[in-house]
């Protein structure tokens, strides 16, 4: 017999499964270059760490600013 912890703890999993269905789906398709610098790539999507948290900050700065304002 399932005690409070167990429901909670099957209703937290619930929740992070729904939670995970419904995130926002942004794929980057495959161009040849660096989505940032424009660098050109014979695989992946950014040329290096940099890159890519360098784009993820500026997507999050353009996202907060278009809800600023």
């Amino acid at each position: 017999m399932a005690d409070e912890i167990d429901n909670a703890a099957a209703l937290e999993e619930l929740e992070r499964e729904i939670a995970l269905l419904n995130r926002s789906r942004d794929f980057l398709k495959f161009t040849g270059k660096c989505h940032y610098c424009e660098h050109p790539l014979l695989r992946g999507n950014f040329c290096d760490s940099g890159c890519r948290d360098d784009y993820e900050l500026e997507k999050r700065q353009k996202a907060q600013r278009r809800y600023a304002a």
